[in-house]
């Protein structure tokens, strides 16, 4: 598949826009907990069901979906998957009361399933391999930006407007988007994609970097899915500062999205260790120093910073590692990164009923020390690893280069 640079480039960022879009419109609900919650007469811990349940049903639906539209092409797939999602956002912002608007999101979430999964290597197939880890960094800025715009504007518009009004301007950002990516994705088979295949396929540390997934990300949102109500209620900030409180989170995000980027082709393994050692330090700060207002933003916003470089360095270690079909591996990845959501919001959620609001920063801390030793423990897990060409390099060290230079 030849594409010219300038249409690679442009479908590049109405991808990005695309993942800016679901992330921003996942994640919603955390910044407008409190006043979903009142509008709707529900607990935080129910309107945090609405990021649980979201995640659980990306959780079951990625894998199932991804094989069933294997054989489209990927503009059409990607153009009526945009568009679901769309009409789902709509019925959200409408709906007449808490099970509609939940049954919505579900639906919303069906659609997330699928884009997830097979994004990560329509974006990369564009580009040729010695440049792949450096697209990787620039499509997730789009994810890594929901926070330092989607999601502090969609709690600010949810404070002054209602958080319907919120959910409508997702939905006509989701509609700009799905015509972009109709006009600049082009058409190909899946299997003509440029990033079909694992560049350096080995099944052992795919499965060691699923299940460390599903974990990582487990520690950071046990404590992110409610950090609306820790700096409420642990750190003393009113709510007209939740809004610049989330944004300084989100720039710091984008930082580690944009600082993970160099290292995503040079040391895929490196890319995800640091940021889980960021994290499990920035959550024992929290926990610790919460009470304090600068220390909770500070480890707030490392949290989020160690989150997004995670993020990206997950996808692209799929696309290397992918024991076949990079759609599959990333559906799997995609699986474990929501199931990762779920368990957090899950166990937050029951932590803040029966320990206090407090403790997921605890909980969230373990859990990502639990994945960091997992991953610490690859190059001997798979020393011996033989699943495919290049396997017995990489099982030798796992900093070395799996792609190309650039």
């Amino acid at each position: 598949m030849t594409v010219s640079k300038r249409r690679a480039n442009g479908a590049l960022a109405a991808l990005s826009v695309a993942a800016f879009t679901f992330v921003t419109t996942e994640v919603l609900p955390i910044g407008l907990l409190t006043v979903m919650a009142e509008d709707l007469g529900r607990s935080d811990s129910q309107i945090g069901l609405l990021v649980t349940g979201y995640a659980a049903v990306v959780v079951l639906a990625s894998i199932p979906l991804t094989r069933l539209t294997g054989h489209i092409p990927r503009r059409q797939l990607l153009t009526v998957t945009l568009a679901v999602f769309v009409a789902g956002v709509l019925v959200t912002a409408v709906a007449a009361n808490y099970w509609v608007l939940l049954a919505a999101r579900l639906a919303v979430a069906l659609t997330q399933a699928l884009f997830w999964s097979v994004v990560g290597s329509t974006a990369t197939g564009l580009f040729p391999p010695e440049v792949r880890g450096r697209a990787i960094a620039r499509f997730a800025v789009g994810a890594s930006l929901s926070p330092v715009i989607g999601v502090p504007i969609g709690t600010w518009i949810g404070q002054q407007a209602g958080w319907r009004v919120a959910f409508l301007v997702m939905a006509a950002v989701g509609l700009a988007t799905c015509v972009a990516v109709a006009a600049l994705v082009p058409t190909f088979a899946p299997a003509d994609g440029g990033a079909a295949r694992g560049t350096a396929p080995d099944a052992r540390r795919y499965a060691i970097l699923v299940v460390a997934c599903a974990i990582g990300v487990a520690g950071s949102l046990t404590a992110y899915t409610y950090v609306t109500p820790f700096l409420l209620d642990v750190s003393g900030f009113t709510p007209a500062a939740l809004g610049p409180l989330l944004l300084v989170c989100g720039v710091a995000g984008v930082a580690g999205t944009l600082m993970v980027g160099p290292f995503l082709d040079r040391s895929p393994w490196g890319a995800l260790v640091v940021p889980l050692t960021v994290s499990v330090v920035a959550l024992l700060a929290l926990y610790t120093l919460g009470g304090t207002k600068a220390a909770a933003v500070t480890a707030s916003a490392l949290t989020l910073m160690a989150y997004a470089a995670f993020a990206a360095a997950v996808q692209n270690r799929t696309l290397q590692v992918a024991p076949g079909s990079t759609d599959l591996a990333g559906a799997g990845s995609g699986t474990a990164f929501n199931l990762g959501i779920a368990a957090g919001s899950l166990l937050g959620g029951g932590l803040i009923q029966t320990e206090g609001v407090r403790s997921v920063a605890l909980a969230g801390a373990g859990l990502a020390a639990a994945a960091l030793a997992l991953l610490l423990a690859e190059p001997r897990l798979t020393r011996s690893a033989r699943s495919g060409p290049g396997a017995g390099a990489l099982a030798r060290e796992p900093v070395v280069e799996l792609g190309p230079r650039g």
